[in-house]
């Protein structure tokens, strides 16, 4: 009977063990995966129309699906905030700017909510206002990013025909005198 509980241990030993260690790299990964999403958020945060954050986002659901508590935090804080990215402004209303304004605050509130959630998910301790107010975002990102939306617009209502291209006439000055042409009929 040792015999076999002997042989049974050499041959389930090893492969126990492959089996744990596949099952400590998986754990590795999906810890890696999440700190991945949650990096890419935090160096975005302040750029959230990025192609980075938007990838990052919608990882969400996928990198955090599970059982654990910490984890249904953070997608229950996604849900939140995809839910209210999703509310239009009707470009009409004649309280668009300020309906616009409320709507950027509410987004930023709703983005602090999910860093703070994955901040404790992933076991670091940021706060509330760190992660609202920890972004740097020059001035002219901004502004870059406010004269293409500009120029995008402009030329989608003028291929919509929405709007006419302004032209005007320009009369070139050389320096020298105009002359006007004179027709054959005049005598000197």
């Amino acid at each position: 009977m040792i015999n076999i509980i002997m042989i049974v241990a050499i041959i389930s030993g090893p492969i126990v063990a492959v089996q744990v260690q596949k099952l400590i790299e998986r754990l590795i990964q999906r810890k890696q995966a999440k700190e991945a999403i949650f990096k890419i958020l935090m160096s975005t945060r302040g750029t959230p129309i990025s192609l980075a954050h938007v990838q990052a986002l919608n990882m969400i659901d996928l990198e955090f699906y599970g059982k654990k508590k910490k984890d249904r935090k953070v997608v229950d804080a996604w849900k939140l905030y995809r839910d209210h990215l999703y509310d239009r402004i009707d470009p009409k209303d004649p309280n668009r700017d300020v309906r616009t304004h409320a709507w950027i605050e509410r987004s930023n509130e709703l983005l602090t909510d999910l860093l703070f959630e994955m901040s404790i998910s992933l076991n670091y301790n940021f706060d509330k206002v760190l992660l609202k107010r920890g972004a740097y975002t020059p001035q002219g990102y901004g502004d870059t990013e406010s004269a293409q939306l500009y120029l995008r617009d402009s030329l989608v209502g003028l291929f919509a025909g929405k709007t006419a291209l302004p032209i005007r006439i320009v009369e070139e000055t050389t320096g020298e005198k105009t002359q006007v042409p004179q027709s054959n009929n005049e005598k000197h």
